[in-house]
């Protein structure tokens, strides 16, 4: 069988029965029960798309989830959140998060993100495996030294290198218990590479030091969260610089990060945005050690008109100037849904995307 040379980050566009499901569940109108009973019918619909698109990989879309980020975290314990107070400024528009910080020391315990894993395993057929998607160790570690959150952080732990050594075994545990229900394919999302790129990143990260200590720091807890994984799961990551509801959190290229988390971080395929001109050029990818895969985010989730077939394909054969073709994947840039609002278009355009990565990967990868 011939290796499929394009795949989706992993969310998707939630349909309106499941968040109003979820708005009814918050508020107390149905159980627990009745909004998994939808949610899950939801998926099941979702991966009868997604293998009839021939997609690789199946996913649960993210459903299981209000944001790709924070739901993951509360899975932990010493976590806690509330609805006020979690807005980010993106561009042009606050994206509205819950607020989600540090109570106590770090632990992982039975996470409720793996019994939704073990039923998206349970709908694997004709050689299509699901994957899980999670958000990256840097991420956590990020949420959790963001300004508003640092000074309880640091009650709890006084340094970054016992933080990092807790996420790293916290995560490791999750990993593990992924592992057992049958999990051997994990893709981090981690926008912090994205974050600390571009100008405004050495304000951003000062309270946790110069830009070079940073970045090692993040480096280290996603590869310390990594080590003694078993031989057969393969760890993924995805980078982009932010996406909620269409809209972005920085801008920067990769230059500033390449190498750290192309040339050592050790996963063994990076989904990459590249889908306009705020991800910069393709240089960076000489960086990418010899042992892992590319995938180029150049069809956009953010807005709905389709990329010129054309134009992705000489952007492929650009990329491959500075990584071999056969290393190459492609993909689009990001979700089409990083949080349960979504992305501005709807679902058959959603569609349309995936169906125009597919017929441009066969044309390139004959």
């Amino acid at each position: 069988m011939s290796v499929k040379r394009f795949d989706v980050v992993g969310s998707f566009l939630r349909p309106e029965s499941l968040k109003k499901a979820r708005s009814d569940f918050d508020n107390g109108s149905i159980t627990k029960d009745q909004f998994t009973s939808i949610k899950n019918e939801a998926v099941k619909k979702l991966v009868e798309k997604q293998k009839e698109a021939g997609l690789p990989y199946i996913t649960d879309g993210e459903y299981n989830r209000k944001f790709w980020h924070l739901d993951f975290f509360w899975g932990f314990e010493g976590i806690e959140h509330k609805k006020d107070g979690g807005g980010v400024q993106f561009n042009g528009e606050v994206a509205d998060l819950e607020d989600t910080y540090l109570t106590g020391k770090l632990k992982a315990k039975a996470h409720p993100f793996v019994e939704d894993f073990t039923y998206v395993k349970s709908l694997e057929s004709d050689g299509v495996t699901a994957k899980q998607t999670i958000p990256a160790p840097a991420q956590l570690f990020q949420q959790l030294n963001i300004p508003k959150n640092f000074e309880a952080t640091r009650k709890i732990y006084p340094t970054n290198d016992e933080l990092i050594l807790d996420i790293a075994a916290a995560y490791r545990e999750v990993i593990r218990q992924l592992y057992d229900a049958g999990c051997r394919t994990i893709q981090f999302d981690d926008c912090t590479w994205g974050a600390i790129v571009g100008d405004a990143a050495a304000q951003r990260y000062k309270l946790l030091g110069n830009l070079k200590e940073v970045k090692e720091q993040l480096l280290k807890v996603n590869n310390l969260a990594i080590e003694g994984k078993p031989a057969d799961l393969k760890i993924n990551t995805h980078i982009c610089r932010g996406n909620y509801h269409s809209t972005f959190f920085t801008s920067g290229p990769y230059d500033p990060v390449a190498d750290f988390v192309f040339a050592k971080e050790k996963v063994t395929t990076l989904y990459l945005e590249y889908d306009d001109e705020r991800s910069g050029g393709f240089a960076p990818l000489a960086k990418v050690s010899e042992d892992k895969n590319v995938v180029l985010g150049l069809v956009t989730t953010k807005r709905p008109e389709l990329e010129d077939k054309a134009t992705v394909i000489a952007r492929i054969n650009e990329a491959a100037n500075y990584i071999p073709l056969n290393r190459l994947f492609l993909s689009p840039q990001c979700g089409f849904a990083s949080c349960e609002i979504g992305n501005k278009l709807t679902e058959e355009q959603q569609w349309a995307k995936i169906r125009l990565i597919k017929e441009i990967s066969e044309e390139v990868w004959k």
